[in-house]
């Protein structure tokens, strides 16, 4: 069945276009699996970005990371600063499984370089996270390797959002948070390019909730309990295949906070705002010379990327909640979804 997402309640965000499917998959090679525990006891699961169908150990991608503000626990975000490079996929989880998914994508790789002949002695996999233990018994830490390589093993291009994966058990503004997606078309050079997002929404105060500058949350607040502080979390993972080098991209990602203030966010300060990106235009794989070459938009030409990455987010934010579930928390209260309101609020 097909997930009704913002566009088809007749509100479109921003002015750019869209790719094909509006998702961070629009960007050639890009595919997105999850695994997603759902019980009496859990809401919680695995969420994974396959960045490349190559081996990314083997050719490495140009990534960056930026910490907006930094109450989290996301593994492998310094070397990817550091180095300008991303060697694994990307797996979302939530706080206390960070741990054991970077196991999981650790062995990955592993099994991974061994069928491919490629050998490996250190690999930094790249784990986001946020808070669920409102709806999840987080303590459990539930979510094993077993989870990410299911999540791996479904990886697709045409991926469900929501209340899935690590979307499971997050919460949005008050209302379900969850797995959400976006893209843009640029154009360069006469060619078209894709600046794609996937978030990992668990933040915001009700009252600030804003949907295409329409201030919602204020009319919502009065309907449910509301969450009165901006706190949580939100993991942002933007993906391109724009030449871009690891400075640029970083300056790129920086940006996604523009959607995240737009939907109503200050970044409180019990929230941790993570951005991930990673082109995939310029392999940096090994080779003999000393000398390597890549290459990179004009810096002029940036302000389409920012604009994209800005909007992007917006909707992505906004698809994450509107296709999510209304789901039961762990003290009884139903957390109900954006989707409920969205008449009302017209």
């Amino acid at each position: 069945m097909k997930q009704k997402r913002i566009e088809d309640y007749g509100i479109r965000i921003g002015r750019m276009p869209r790719g094909e499917r509006n998702k961070i998959t629009d960007v050639p090679g890009v595919s997105v699996g999850h695994s997603t525990i759902r019980d009496e006891k859990h809401n919680t699961g695995v969420t994974v970005i396959l960045p490349t169908e190559r081996n990314i150990f083997q050719e490495k991608l140009v990534g960056a990371a930026f910490v907006h503000n930094g109450f989290g626990k996301t593994a492998g975000t310094v070397q990817v600063e550091e180095l300008g490079t991303l060697e694994t996929p990307i797996a979302l989880t939530n706080t206390l499984n960070v741990g054991l998914v970077a196991d999981g994508i650790v062995q990955y790789m592993i099994d991974r370089c061994a069928a491919d002949g490629v050998p490996i002695a250190s690999v930094n996999p790249v784990v986001g996270e946020c808070n669920d233990a409102a709806l999840n018994t987080i303590a459990d830490r539930p979510v094993t390797a077993d989870h990410v390589r299911e999540a791996i093993d479904s990886a697709e291009t045409d991926f469900a959002e929501g209340s899935v994966g690590a979307g499971a058990g997050t919460q949005c503004y008050g209302l379900k948070g969850g797995i959400g997606s976006a893209s843009r078309i640029i154009e360069l050079d006469g060619r078209p390019y894709t600046v794609g997002i996937l978030v990992q929404s668990n933040y915001g105060a009700t009252n600030d909730l804003t949907i295409d500058g329409n201030p919602v949350g204020k009319k919502i607040s009065k309907w449910i309990k509301e969450q009165e502080c901006d706190k949580g979390s939100i993991i942002v993972v933007l993906a391109t295949d724009i030449p871009l080098t690891a400075r640029q991209l970083k300056r790129v990602i920086r940006r996604c906070s523009v959607g995240i203030a737009r939907v109503g966010s200050y970044i409180g300060h019990g929230s941790g705002e993570v951005f991930i990106g990673f082109s995939t235009a310029n392999v940096i794989g090994s080779t003999q010379s000393d000398i390597m070459q890549i290459s990179c938009v004009r810096e002029d030409k940036l302000n389409l990327l920012f604009r994209a990455a800005g909007e992007a987010t917006e909707e992505a934010i906004l698809n994450s909640m509107v296709c999510a579930e209304e789901t039961k928390a762990l003290d009884g209260r139903m957390i109900r979804s954006l989707k409920d309101f969205l008449e009302e609020t017209e």
